[in-house]
């Protein structure tokens, strides 16, 4: 496992982490004993950043994360989130009042006297924009609750207004073969400023594997069956907002493309991990065997030759459904 380092707060972090949101709740149903083993054997393969929130299950997601910083003496980096527990979810609510209370919450279910990395969880879009954003952030940070915080974001015109606060040390958003904009602008202010990257939704819900097909079924508490249409929360985290059909087309031609020795995730994990700019990126699973996959990039060759076949395909077939929206 190759590790990079984090903005400038002396960490270094797998070059693939673990998103955590599976093992907590919206993907079918995950056993706890998979939910652990998904947690050990994302370690035992060398990763050592876990990115979770207080919503994955109502807390059961930083729970499990919690047990394994109890299991072991490795250094493990912990990034949860916070904010979407706000009920009606709203900019006002992005207050200390509101928003302590959570942090606290994660506290104890992590087991954590302080959290390595807060992140507020997608909130309004206005609520980037307003200092008191910050200003909470900092308190947090002073009464020593948070040791540092960054976003979450859904667009790259967010991510572009939260990294104009130097406190801000990482944004999280979504990159992949299928949303390429982030890459553009925004990657490039990002250095600049020694932001960290985390990358989530690497492989497309699961569409970048390869392994779906268009009469594929997903059940009835997986998102990929009920937030298709965006019912449930922003349309770009499930298919990346890709249409399914259009996603299987692409998924086709990029069959086309793969190297000697990979599969799909591989070439897609590492298509991610070829941006420089990118400080970790998070696949999910849903059981052990899923976690040893997706670790797998890290060591695979370099893919440069096959980049712009790679963008081609995007241009003619993703770009027009997904570039101007997100």
């Amino acid at each position: 496992m190759k590790h990079r380092k984090f903005s400038d707060l002396g960490w270094n972090v797998s070059e693939i982490g673990l998103g955590c949101w599976a093992i907590g709740s919206e993907w079918g149903d995950v056993s706890d004993d998979d939910a652990r083993k998904t947690l050990q054997t994302s370690l035992d393969k060398g990763v050592n950043f876990f990115d979770t929130a207080d919503v994955y299950g109502d807390g059961r997601s930083e729970k499990f994360v919690g047990e394994l910083l109890k299991s072991t003496s490795e250094k493990i980096y912990v990034a949860t989130k916070t904010g979407r527990r706000l009920d009606p979810h709203n900019a006002e609510g992005y207050n200390i009042n509101q928003i302590e209370p959570f942090v606290d919450r994660s506290l104890l279910n992590l087991g954590l006297d302080i959290i390595d990395l807060m992140q507020l969880h997608c909130p309004p879009t206005e609520t980037y924009s307003k200092e008191e954003t910050y200003t909470m952030m900092d308190d947090l940070v002073k009464k020593g609750k948070i040791q540092y915080y960054g976003v979450s974001v859904e667009t790259v015109e967010e991510a572009l207004e939260a990294i104009k606060r130097p406190n801000v040390k990482s944004v999280q958003i979504i990159f992949n073969i299928f949303r390429q904009k982030p890459s553009e602008k925004f990657f490039i202010e990002a250095a600049k400023k020694n932001v960290a990257i985390i990358v989530r939704v690497p492989l497309a819900s699961g569409l970048l594997t390869g392994k779906m097909n268009i009469q594929s079924k997903f059940p009835n508490n997986d998102h990929r069956n009920y937030n298709i249409q965006g019912k449930a929360f922003d349309v770009g985290e499930t298919f990346a907002g890709v249409p399914y059909h259009k996603g299987i087309e692409a998924v086709e031609e990029l069959k086309k493309i793969i190297p000697e020795g990979f599969t799909l995730a591989d070439m897609s994990l590492k298509w991610i991990l070829s941006h420089p700019e990118v400080t970790v990126v998070i696949p999910g699973a849903k059981n052990s065997n899923q976690a040893q996959l997706n670790t797998k990039a890290s060591d695979k060759d370099t893919i440069e030759n096959i980049m712009g076949q790679i963008k081609e395909v995007y241009n003619n077939i993703i770009m027009p459904e997904v570039h101007h929206r997100w």
